[in-house]
């Protein structure tokens, strides 16, 4: 099985970078700074959550018995799967609040949940590094 994971590695290392841009002094000392570092954070984030899932359902699709099954499966029972394969750093709930950060930043915009989904974007790091390295790995020993 060949999967291009080369997107989702680029996205991971823009949303890194914007993190750590985001912490830097610079942007602890200047307001309007942070803010628009945030903002490339939370835009990082949902470029990098889109890409980790469709990556994901790739991945189960090139390797599961009945691909065709994955198609009829709700999210909920996609992310159990991939718990069950091995796949995935976090559970079902934590998936759920990456999913929902995802929404609540693309169709609202509320500094309140501008903050929450950034404060999240360093956890979602560790998870879309962790899924990136599981699914090379995967696709290498196959």
């Amino acid at each position: 099985m060949t999967l291009d994971y080369s997107a989702l590695a680029n996205a991971i290392l823009q949303l890194e970078k914007s993190l750590a841009y985001a912490h830097s002094p610079a942007a602890l000392a200047d307001a309007g700074l942070r803010e628009q570092l945030r903002n490339s954070v939370i835009q990082c984030f949902g470029f990098t959550y889109e890409l980790s899932w469709k990556m994901f359902k790739r991945y189960l699709e090139a390797t599961e018995a009945s691909p065709a099954d994955l198609d009829m499966g709700t999210f909920q029972s996609l992310i159990r799967l991939g718990n069950e394969r091995g796949l995935l750093r976090s559970d079902w709930n934590r998936w759920k609040t990456y999913r929902q950060a995802r929404t609540d930043s693309s169709h609202t915009y509320d500094a309140a949940k501008a903050e929450a989904v950034f404060a999240m974007a360093p956890d979602f790091l560790l998870e879309a590094q962790a899924l990136l390295e599981t699914l090379r790995s995967r696709s290498t020993a196959a």
